[in-house]
């Protein structure tokens, strides 16, 4: 006891706090909580002395605007950049790319998740200084998240088209310039990295005239690392950008732009008041549910959740309402207040599935661990589907549905690091129409599901396909149409940008992009291409099925659906990687690449074979050729009752063959980066 005596004595030394009032408190465990009641209460008194007045800003004082972008040419540096210059960060104190909050977004240095920020800003005018209301969204720049970019735009009324000084326009440039054009917002183009060597900002503008009819005189010069050109940006928004339409007056209607599940709040809705105005404790309900909810919490992102209880026409903030589900907060939905009657606000087309693959525990007991998993991170990111299914090979899992390529390996790394599930993902497929004889039509996402029936043929397939957007230098003109043309593409459009860059429209099969596309694409114009693509129509082609067959047991794990005239090739490749990944046995172990009854490529891995003879120093043969007999006997029943046990690499390989960009990302994100992160860059 003496002891324990002592060390909280020693604990208790006497510290001088260093804030105005020079107070002595004692550091030890009983004077604790009076430490931080006083920081806690400080902080409260801060909060309150700086309570936002959102009454202040009428719509004619408000500006919604979006960032939008190719990959990589500064959204969220120049995002970071007006945060300080408004004050709604300190200058040099936030980390960089403050609004991409996920960790796979920082590791890749790409933008996610479209985040929204509200800042005040007091423009200087000739007339008066008047403060302005100004929301920002910061908009991903890849091809599998323009869904994102579509949401982003429908609670703005303009947009900052950024563009790298250096790279010029690039597909994805074009691909958000025109969902900001059928938008009817008014674009103010920017030129950003103006301080780089190889800069040519004259070469830009005229890019933009000739692709867009963008006056050279409205474009915009700034540097986001070094902030030059910077403070002309938000006076050109909100000279420029008009206000937010909508009366205040009216009966409420919002906007649900996008939700996530908050642990500790629920569903936490982002949502853009199109009329009336909204308060906290007042009840609202959904046109698609129908379910009624109350007002829990309201407010704005500032650019962390601020609340002020209450938003107005034009403004654009966050609801929690109790909501238990991210599926009952659809995005585009309209919310409206209880017991009134209102017209539906126009809400999007639903998100459309490009690519599927099936996921399993990498051990079948954590079965339930990974649904866990899968169940959390689908309340943060409601585009991917998921449905449960079962493997003989690989046990119970998933089939999940995803917008593309990157949105699969995000959402695979996301698993891992976000929840520590260990997770073995199937060759990803697209989705394939196939009419069968007796006259009826299905859409087969797995392969595994496809029936191998031989009294039902299939009497005609279709495969979707994309309209491919790719801009290179002329000079690689030649080598691009013939990547194109071995990949089965259409030309239908072929023009010059400037007498340096080349347009080109293809419309090519999905399966071919999602394969190796890119990845050979920038191999043969020296990472200098730049490729988008948008979901066109199914077409007429000639499919199959490919199984591989162990021992004679088809492997539904494996299968994939191929074109005809690659299934040969694809085969043959599949059975070699097989071949030098799984064990040897006791037994011999035959591997099949078959399509219905028709073997089209073989190997075989030998049974390990034990020395029967080594007990014989001579003697007759016939004992010899008796000990023979019975290993062979005994290895053939061996095959008749065995299994072939299949290692992940084999699944690894499988990958690697089929669909070279992803197949590692799925196992260890440690390793080498990915083509989507060299793209990326």
């Amino acid at each position: 006891m003496p002891y324990l005596t002592k060390a909280i004595h020693l604990a208790n030394r006497i510290y001088r706090l260093h804030h105005p009032n020079h107070h002595h408190y004692r550091l030890g465990l009983p004077y604790s909580a009076l430490i931080h009641h006083y920081f806690c209460s400080n902080s409260r008194k801060k909060d309150d002395n700086n309570a936002i007045d959102l009454s202040q800003y009428p719509t004619d004082k408000i500006r919604n605007f979006s960032i939008i972008a190719h990959v990589d040419h500064g959204k969220s540096t120049i995002a970071d950049r007006l945060l300080e210059l408004t004050g709604t960060i300190k200058r040099g104190h936030g980390i960089a790319q403050y609004l991409d909050k996920l960790q796979v977004e920082r590791e890749r240095g790409i933008t996610v998740k479209a985040q929204t920020a509200t800042m005040f800003y007091d423009y200087n005018n000739k007339e008066s200084n008047t403060s302005y209301l100004l929301n920002l969204i910061d908009t991903p720049g890849h091809v599998d998240f323009s869904y994102e970019v579509s949401r982003s735009l429908a609670a703005c009324q303009g947009a900052l088209l950024v563009v790298d000084a250096a790279q010029g326009v690039q597909a994805q440039t074009v691909a958000n310039f025109y969902l900001a054009f059928e938008s009817n917002l008014t674009i103010i183009p920017v030129i950003n990295k103006i301080d780089q060597p190889t800069a040519d900002p004259d070469r830009v503008k005229e890019q933009l005239k000739s692709m867009f009819d963008l006056d050279p005189s409205d474009v915009l010069l700034t540097s986001a690392k070094t902030g030059q050109g910077l403070e002309h940006v938000l006076p050109a928004v909100i000279e420029r950008i008009p206000p937010p339409p909508g009366k205040r007056d009216s009966n409420l209607r919002m906007f649900l732009l996008d939700s996530y599940y908050d642990e500790y709040k629920g569903v936490i809705c982002h949502v853009a008041i199109v009329d009336g105005c909204l308060r906290k404790g007042e009840k609202i309900s959904s046109v698609a549910t129908g379910q009624s909810y109350e007002v829990l919490d309201v407010g704005i992102m500032h650019p962390e959740l601020r609340s002020t209880g209450y938003l107005l026409t034009g403004q654009v903030g966050y609801v929690v309402s109790g909501m238990r589900s991210t599926k009952e907060a659809r995005v585009g939905d309209t919310l409206f207040h209880t017991r009134t009657t209102v017209e539906p606000l126009p809400g999007f087309k639903p998100a459309k599935h490009m690519v599927f693959s099936g996921l399993y525990p990498a051990d079948g007991s954590d079965f339930e661990a990974l649904s866990h998993a899968i169940e959390r991170l689908t309340c943060n990111d409601a585009s991917v589907s998921v449905a449960r299914e079962s493997s003989t090979a690989l046990g119970l899992g998933f089939r999940c549905g995803f917008l593309g390529l990157l949105h699969m390996d995000v959402f695979h790394q996301r698993l891992e690091q976000e929840h520590g599930t260990h997770i073995i993902s199937t060759v990803p497929t697209v989705p394939y129409i196939f009419e069968y004889s007796d006259g009826s039509k299905v859409e087969v996402q797995n392969p595994g599901a496809f029936t191998s029936d031989p009294k039902i043929r299939v009497v005609a397939s279709w495969e979707p396909t994309v309209l491919a957007t790719i801009i290179i230098p002329s000079e690689y003109v030649g080598v691009v149409i013939n990547l194109c043309s071995e990949r089965r593409g259409e030309q239908l459009e072929y023009s010059f940008i400037d007498s340096q860059r080349a347009f080109m429209k293809y419309r090519l099969p999905l399966r071919e992009i999602v394969v190796d596309f890119y990845n050979e694409l920038k191999s043969i114009t020296s990472g200098y291409a730049s490729f988008d693509y948008e979901d066109s129509e199914y077409v007429a082609s000639d499919v199959v099925k490919l199984d591989i067959l162990l021992n004679g047991q088809p492997v539904d794990a494996m299968a994939t659906i191929v074109h005809k005239l690659k299934a040969q090739r694809v085969g043959r490749e599949l059975v070699d990687k097989l071949k030098k990944f799984i064990d040897r046995q006791m037994f011999e172990i035959t591997i099949q690449a078959a399509i219905g009854s028709k073997v089209i490529a073989r190997e075989t891995i030998s049974a390990m074979r034990k020395n029967v003879l080594a007990k014989c120093y001579g003697g007759d043969v016939t004992r010899k050729k008796k000990l023979l007999e019975k290993q062979k006997e005994g290895k053939k029943r061996m095959k008749r009752v065995g299994s072939v046990d299949i290692p992940q690499e084999a699944f690894h390989a499988i990958l690697k063959v089929m669909w070279h960009p992803t197949w590692h990302v799925t196992w260890h994100p440690t390793w080498q980066m990915t083509w989507h992160e060299y793209m990326c860059r």
